[in-house]
């Protein structure tokens, strides 16, 4: 293995852990957020990976740009699904009580 090799696979290594510490340490009330702010980045790569499949540096180069935008329109399509199941935890349903005084609202109108 080359320096070059060793020294990318080190800042690889370190930041997988310095990514879990900070995950790990940040409140549940605030994983939407984050949420969201993963999918951006991921839109991010999603631009990389269509450059380096559209580019003119070899049949592999292309084969591994397609791969890399299916897997970041994977991974963006999924990050917005699974923050939408988590927003829609927070929406309160209406009680009964709520209904009714809708409902009570709207024939009262209509009665005058």
């Amino acid at each position: 293995m080359s320096a070059t090799t060793t020294i990318q696979l080190f800042v690889f290594l370190l930041a997988g852990f310095v990514g879990m510490q900070a995950i790990n340490r940040i409140p549940p009330l605030l994983h939407t957020p984050l949420m969201a702010a993963t999918n951006a980045i991921s839109g991010i790569s999603l631009v990389a990976s269509l450059v380096l499949a559209g580019s003119n540096e070899g049949d592999l180069a292309t084969v591994l740009g397609t791969i890399a935008v299916a897997c970041a329109v994977a991974n963006i399509v999924g990050g917005f699904l699974i923050t939408d199941r988590m927003l829609a935890m927070f929406k309160r349903t209406p009680t009964a009580t709520e209904a009714q005084q809708v409902g009570d609202g709207a024939s009262s109108v209509t009665k005058s």
